[in-house]
């Protein structure tokens, strides 16, 4: 574990020993990160109003921006979950084996059921639903089509492979 890891207001975040954090990385307040998952580089987790919850295995890639709301709820990631450079997550959930795309946004009360997928750019607006196998895209994001197959099973073999590369990243 490396990066900036900071309390606020006397809470520390809880970190597994297992988790890569990279050195340029900023993780705040009240947030756990499960076993094997990841915060890349110039990433911002930050829980300072309301609590941060990451899963095991879970890549958070770089440059991307979690936060919460005081007036509503934390920010929940589940497992398995893959979130492209540059998003932003903001008081939102999203379940297990989900996908992110590069410079997505998903905001307040958002949800993104377990194998869904939100695309690159996509601005997913407060209070919307994801379901299980859907893509959505665009700024408002909406429904474009179904995964496939490939895509849904493809979802499995991405977390293990940032295990491996974040493995490769921890200082010696």
């Amino acid at each position: 574990m490396s990066g900036l890891i900071l309390p606020f207001e006397n809470t520390l975040p809880i970190i597994d020993p297992e988790v890569f954090i990279a050195h340029t990385a900023v993780v705040i307040g009240d947030v756990e990160i499960g076993k094997d998952s990841s915060i890349w580089y110039g990433c911002v987790v930050r829980g300072d109003v309301n609590v941060i919850r990451i899963g095991e295995r879970t890549n958070i890639q770089d440059g991307t921006v979690v936060h919460v709301s005081s007036d509503g709820q934390g920010t929940y990631i589940g497992n398995d979950v893959t979130i492209g450079h540059m998003a932003l997550l903001h008081a939102c959930t999203l379940e297990d084996r989900t996908f992110i795309g590069m410079k997505a946004c998903v905001m307040d009360g958002a949800v993104v059921e377990a194998g869904a997928m939100v695309a690159s750019g996509a601005l997913v607006t407060p209070g919307k639903r994801v379901k299980t196998g859907e893509m959505w895209a665009g700024s408002p994001a909406k429904f474009r089509r179904n995964l496939t197959e490939n895509e849904m099973t493809g979802f499995a073999k991405t977390s293990p492979k940032y295990v491996q590369l974040a493995k490769k990243h921890i200082p010696l």
